[in-house]
């Protein structure tokens, strides 16, 4: 069974963009929580365009309440900027129970890669040390390279998140989504032998959800954007249920 965490930045821009308090963010994370979701996820950024540093103690005392899965991911080496106190601080903050670690700049639209472990990382494994050590699992980014995979384990991660993005952009073609999820299946495939977790995440959505979890053990999908935009549809209660259909 995977479970699923519900990632509400998607709700942030919307207030954002207008200024105030609607829609209520802690009011739609407290409604996918109730509707089933077994985690929430969060991205806060540098430039503050969606979650806020500010929204995370509440988020994180409504994870505690009802005792759900509080991940939050962005790139470690995002530092103090104005009122964000850089990432490594709101980790140390909230302690999460989970934190994802992704490459993306401050500037960039919405993750895209995974890390390049094969680098030199060192600062890398010294800041999976000090998260570890608040007692947060941590997770990284990847792409679908078992290479990359055994990095992390040498790095000291206790699970990657598999960036589905290339997956779901070769949904729409037969051949070339089996080639896809055999890539996929097989870093799956790795990460559990050498003993990793696997999450993944990115662009997953009714459509093509249900064929990527064949491949083998998924323990969290985390899902955002295609979830939010099913939800003006179906409405946010049925739309989380059906995700969690999918997943279970």
């Amino acid at each position: 069974m995977t479970k699923l965490s519900v990632n509400i930045n998607k709700i942030a821009v919307l207030r954002n963009s207008r200024g105030g308090s609607i829609p209520d963010l802690l009011n739609i994370t407290r409604l996918c929580i109730t509707s089933g979701a077994d985690g929430i996820t969060v991205h806060p950024r540098s430039d503050m365009r969606h979650i806020k540093p500010e929204d995370l103690k509440q988020i994180k005392d409504l994870t505690d309440e009802y005792q759900t899965e509080f991940n939050i991911e962005g790139n470690p080496f995002s530092e103090k900027k104005g009122n964000y106190p850089g990432f490594l601080e709101l980790i140390k903050l909230y302690k999460p129970h989970q934190c994802t670690l992704v490459p993306d700049s401050p500037d960039q639209l919405t993750s895209d890669h995974g890390w390049n472990l094969l680098k030199d990382n060192g600062p890398l494994k010294e800041i999976i040390h000090q998260i570890k050590s608040l007692q947060v699992r941590v997770s990284l980014f990847l792409d679908p390279d078992i290479k990359q995979i055994s990095e992390a384990k040498k790095f000291g991660a206790d699970r990657i998140e598999l960036y589905t993005g290339s997956y779901a952009e070769s949904f729409l073609s037969k051949t070339k989504v089996h080639n896809c999820l055999k890539l996929y299946q097989q870093a799956t495939a790795h990460a559990n032998k050498i003993g990793l977790g696997v999450n993944a995440g990115h662009d997953l959505n009714l459509d093509n959800l249900k064929t990527f979890l064949k491949i083998g053990t998924i323990q969290e999908v985390s899902i955002g954007h295609s979830l939010i935009s099913d939800a003006l549809i179906y409405g946010l209660e049925r739309t989380v249920k059906l995700y969690l259909k999918a997943c279970k």
